[in-house]
């Protein structure tokens, strides 16, 4: 399928992921080549080429049980109840993993097409008491929760001792656990054979990426000691620690209080975390000495500096972020604050623990948590999620299984039940929607934050969803997944949603939820500030997935390092000097060679089918079922009287309508960055669009006066103005391009995937109808 995630490419060194890992590159096109040296800036280059797939083996394990009889009806009754559960449990596991293979490159599932009546089912957390197949209540259930009151036994931290007692047998009889179990061992055997992580201070992200591989290492390490409690991953977890600190030979960065880069301190917070794990998970296994090595170390080069990030003597500015920061800086700074103080609470003789957590719980509750909208929507992009939910996901848990509450972490924001939902509509078959940044490497960062949310919401379809995914084979899945979790994420689901809040606005339209050749459309409008810096102007970007390639798609992150790059989002912002960051770099209408206004106000408005899929995988899509968007994009343009861009799934979706509506007084261009190779017809009202043996032709309708598609290649025009630093190449992309001069105009852009076995004459050619006048049934052939 078309791009991943991320930048994807071959890992020289453990991959936590097993094959590939789609989070190592800190900048993204759709997809990247092998993978580079480190540090150096990945290009854009081909995404949508048709690859092979490897089969998952899964473990295929039975595990029905009896119920004991009764000789008095309630007993009767409860009998009859766990055995409904233990069947519709062993049902799924009869089956195994649902996604039978993985595509090799781009490491998204694949599904058999067929119906199971017996699995396929309703998304469910069953109830059952049988430990056999469900966790145990945790015995932990403090009447009058505190943060200063922790609980007695180790560990504290996400994965309390009665979930390490349970856990051997829900692997032996969960096939998901099952599986990720062995990834989890297989990625520490590999990482065991690497060097400690060694010391990079990079510009833009100072120590992260080092600070991650940590965490990520020590969490593995530790896992493995505590299933087997063989010494050799407890003294590994040592000396990865040794070296953060500095203790080992050659030393590892500045010999002072500053070693975790305090000031890029998303670096001191993932240290501490992993730190954190590292004393709590391996507690009763440390000599006092290295405990006590540990806790210094981390309360030294920790949370130390988080003190003075939150008070008022912080020449250094470290805490920046805890004020007015709805996003992930402040998620992750507070997370490994909050994880670090209650990993050492009864033990800490200094206060500081306890002065922290006074200090991270209210800050997150006002910033950390806020960073999803109304309706879910992540406040920065689809790719900053992940490390804003991780944290969020890690902190809440921390707290809850530590201290018996989350503190309303989970309950202050509505959006958060939802933003598992965005992260859903906003991964198309195989890549997401992947506008504005995409971040640094993710490392130890996955989606398993749904895992998390998903039980503590009731939202089983959360965890259905991400257990099939390539990231879900890491340390928090064995204790955040329900194992007694039933039924198909998708049996049920929407094949649309829009999100329209405040702030982002935009559509999640697609014709499967299980077929990776399935046609995804998705398009935005939205405001263009209050995205902590991170987001394009783009009003009207869009992308199209099909045939198993993404046909038109986002340049991604330019160089984080780039001069400007995050100076402001402001009108004159030198972020907006660079190509992948200003308008002419995104999938919309450019007026007058110039970048959209700042301050776009878009409204919009949308209509669905409310078509849903069923239990099977196979979706049949009714004729009459479509979806469209509609945005008036006005306020996002200077010499624009105005302009609206539509976009329609028309023809039982096998085809989409992008029609644009505008009157300027300036030239306007309509452009979309394509991987493909192009050729255009003789009358220019056609281009033909080829990735490896898929097709799709884009058609031109009722095409005004001078009205052509041309190509061009994805740079900026020579009378852009010059940026700080050059911008990086965007390698194997052309821009696909009509240009007009001043004055009214409509034009109909018809994209159709050419689809196997479908004629050219069920192929339908739509009348031209106003976005006014738009509807469901509207325009129609």
């Amino acid at each position: 399928m078309a791009a991943n995630y991320d930048a994807l490419g071959s890992q020289t060194r453990g991959s936590p992921y097993g094959s590939g890992d789609p989070y190592y590159n800190e900048s993204s096109g759709y997809i990247t080549p092998a993978r580079p040296p480190k540090k150096t800036i990945s290009k854009w280059v081909k995404f949508g080429i048709p690859v092979a797939v490897v089969v998952i083996v899964a473990a295929v394990l039975g595990g029905v049980l009896g119920s004991r009889s009764s000789k008095n009806a309630s007993a009767n009754s409860a009998a009859a109840a766990s055995a409904a559960a233990t069947s519709a449990i062993s049902a799924k596991n009869d089956i195994g993993r649902f996604a039978t293979a993985t595509d090799s490159q781009y490491l998204v599932p694949i599904y058999p097409m067929t119906t199971n009546t017996a699995a396929f089912t309703t998304p469910t957390f069953v109830s059952t008491t049988n430990t056999n197949l469900a966790w145990p209540q945790d015995p932990f259930q403090p009447s009058n929760p505190s943060p200063t009151q922790v609980r007695s036994d180790r560990p504290r931290l996400i994965a309390p001792a009665y979930m390490w007692d349970s856990l051997p047998t829900l692997i032996q009889n969960d096939p998901y656990l099952s599986g990720w179990n062995d990834t989890i061992f297989s990625n520490a055997t590999q990482y065991m054979a690497l060097p400690p992580v060694a010391y990079f201070l990079d510009g833009g992200n100072g120590i992260l990426d080092p600070a991650r591989e940590i965490k990520q290492r020590v969490k593995a390490f530790s896992y493995a000691y505590r299933l087997t409690n063989d010494t050799k991953w407890l003294d590994r977890t040592y000396v990865e620690l040794q070296n953060a600190a500095g203790n080992l030979t050659g030393g590892w960065g500045p010999d002072n209080s500053t070693k975790w880069n305090p000031t890029h301190f998303l670096d001191t917070a993932e240290l501490t975390a992993a730190y954190a794990i590292a004393y709590d998970w391996l507690y009763d296994a440390w000599t006092l000495p290295q405990r006590s090595s540990i806790m210094t170390t981390m309360i030294t080069y920790g949370l130390n500096l988080g003190v003075t990030a939150y008070s008022n003597n912080d020449p250094a500015a470290y805490g920046w972020w805890n004020t007015n920061t709805e996003g992930n800086w402040n998620c992750v700074c507070n997370n490994g604050l909050t994880m670090g103080a209650l990993s050492i609470l009864g033990d800490d003789t200094t206060g500081i623990a306890a002065q922290l957590l006074a200090l991270t719980i209210p800050n997150a509750l006002q910033n950390c948590a806020l960073a999803p909208s109304s309706d879910g929507t992540w406040s920065e992009t689809a790719n900053y999620w992940y490390f804003g939910t991780t944290a969020h996901a890690e902190m809440a848990s921390s707290l809850l299984t530590a201290t018996g509450s989350t503190y309303d972490l989970l309950s202050v924001n509505s959006g958060l039940q939802l933003t598992g939902q965005y992260h859903m509509y906003v991964s198309g078959p195989g890549s997401l929607f992947n506008y504005g940044d995409c971040g640094p490497n993710k490392y130890s960062t996955t989606a398993n934050s749904i895992m998390f949310y998903g039980q503590q919401y009731d939202m089983p379809q959360y965890q259905l969803f991400q257990r099939d995914q390539f990231d879900a084979a890491e340390p928090w899945s064995m204790f955040w997944y329900n194992p007694a979790v039933t039924g198909a994420f998708w049996d049920g689901l929407a094949l649309d949603h829009f999100f329209d809040n405040s702030t982002d606005q935009w559509a999640s339209m697609r014709s499967s939820w299980t077929d990776e050749n399935a046609l995804y459309v998705a398009v935005k409008a939205g405001t263009l500030q209050g995205h902590q810096t991170h987001n394009d102007l783009d009003c009207g970007d869009f992308v199209v997935d099909a045939l198993g390639v993404r046909w038109f798609g986002e340049l991604g992150s330019g160089d984080y390092n780039s001069i400007g790059y995050f100076s402001n989002d402001s009108q004159i912002s030198e972020r907006w000097m660079y190509y992948r960051k200003m308008t002419e770099g995104q999938n919309t209408i450019l007026v007058n060679q110039q970048n959209q206004n700042v301050a776009a106000a878009p409204t919009v408005r949308h209509d669905t089918s409310a078509t849903v899929q069923g239990s099977s995988t196979v979706m049949n899509v009714p004729g009459d079922s479509s979806a469209y968007f509609v945005a008036d994009l006005s306020s996002a343009y200077f010499d624009v009287t105005s302009f609206s861009r539509g976009v329609h799934l028309i023809n039982g979706r096998k085809q989409v309508l992008i029609q644009d509506e505008i009157n300027a007084s300036a030239s306007i261009m309509w452009r979309a960055h394509t991987n493909a190779t192009v050729a255009i017809s003789s009358d220019g009202f056609t281009a033909t669009l080829t990735i490896g043996s898929a097709t799709t032709t884009v058609q031109l309708l009722n095409p005004p006066s001078g009205a052509v598609f041309t190509t061009m290649e994805p740079v900026r025009f020579a009378t852009d103005p010059i940026p700080p630093q050059p911008d990086q190449p965007n390698d194997g992309v052309t821009v696909l391009v009509i240009s007009l001069p001043a004055g009214s105009y409509t034009l109909e852009v018809l994209i159709n995937p050419q689809w196997p076995g479908m004629s050219s004459s069920s192929y339908t050619t739509p009348a031209s109808v106003p976005l006014s006048q738009w509807s469901l049934t509207s325009p129609s052939s």
